[in-house]
């Protein structure tokens, strides 16, 4: 299998190492995904694999309860499993709807949840804290949220135009959609500047 190295030079480029089982092909599934879960479970075994598997449950309970005043919960009362879903149809009577929440999220430095999944859920919020997240964590992710419901009620502008923060800002989804490049070509690739993104946006 080759791997991406750097050249020296600040490029990138593949490289076939010497000890390699070469290129797998679709037809073998993927593989790597098979020997990571593989490893995983031989490294936590049975013991392991339960107590991570309660931490994660624990985890998602405790951001449910700590948000359900203020994000709306479509399935009642009932315990989640390793993922809680919220709906910000409350955030979208005020102007601000499940995208921009995640685009928000972005401005604190973590990694915004699943949007509008599950499909029957109105602007789904699905979140899933993993098993390694520590309290500390989900106290300033759950902090972050509440902010951001504060701010879809008091100042939406600030949660419509986000992100505010990042590189880039949003693109164009529409257009992304209608002309799909699923293909990077060095050749074509443009190296921008700091300086020429910042003036772009």
């Amino acid at each position: 299998m080759r791997r991406v190295e750097e050249d020296g030079e600040a490029r990138y480029e593949l490289f076939q190492p010497e000890e390699s089982i070469g290129r797998l092909h679709a037809f073998h599934g993927n593989f790597g995904m098979f020997v990571r879960a593989y490893t995983y479970i031989r490294m936590h075994g049975a013991a392991g694999l339960r107590q991570v598997s309660e931490d994660a449950v624990l985890n998602a309970n405790y951001i449910r309860e700590s948000l359900r005043d203020l994000y709306d919960l479509p399935f009642g009362d009932r315990t989640c499993m390793h993922e809680t879903v919220f709906s910000a149809a409350r955030q979208k009577a005020q102007g601000v709807r499940a995208l921009d929440i995640a685009k928000r999220i972005l401005d604190f430095g973590i990694h915004p949840p699943t949007v509008y999944f599950p499909l029957v859920v109105p602007e789904a919020l699905m979140i899933e804290p993993t098993e390694t997240e520590s309290k500390e964590s989900l106290d300033h992710f759950i902090g972050v949220m509440r902010q951001i419901a504060q701010e879809a009620a008091e100042t939406p502008e600030v949660v419509q135009h986000a992100p505010h923060t990042t590189e880039y800002k949003r693109l164009d989804e529409v257009a992304a959609n209608r002309a799909l490049n699923l293909r990077w070509r060095p050749e074509t690739a443009e190296v921008r500047e700091p300086e020429a993104v910042a003036a772009a946006d």
